[in-house]
């Protein structure tokens, strides 16, 4: 089975709420705008049932270069996580 395109998902959320394509398509962008600021000012953002988007911090460590060998010093820095819910992962798996 294919994976579903942006568009797909907005017109079967459409199909199902009864909202317009353009409505979902809005609600979509303002979700994951509110999503990214959270993370950003607060450090986790959660959807219930399926998962939070946590923002962590990577310590410096020691990497090797694959193509010489050489060892490099990698730079601390701040990624983000999805750590999937647990609801989520029963209804799936």
């Amino acid at each position: 089975m294919a994976k579903l395109t942006k568009t797909q998902v907005i017109a079967a959320l459409a199909e199902s709420t009864e909202m317009s394509k353009k409505e979902v398509a809005e609600f979509m962008e303002k979700l994951v705008n509110l999503a990214y600021t959270e993370v950003k000012s607060n450090g986790e953002f959660v959807i219930q049932g399926i998962g939070k988007m946590v923002k962590m911090n990577r310590k410096a460590r020691q990497g090797r270069n694959p193509a010489t060998g050489e060892t490099i010093q990698i730079p601390a820095k701040t990624v983000v996580k999805f750590r999937l819910a647990k609801a989520a992962k029963e209804a799936v798996l």
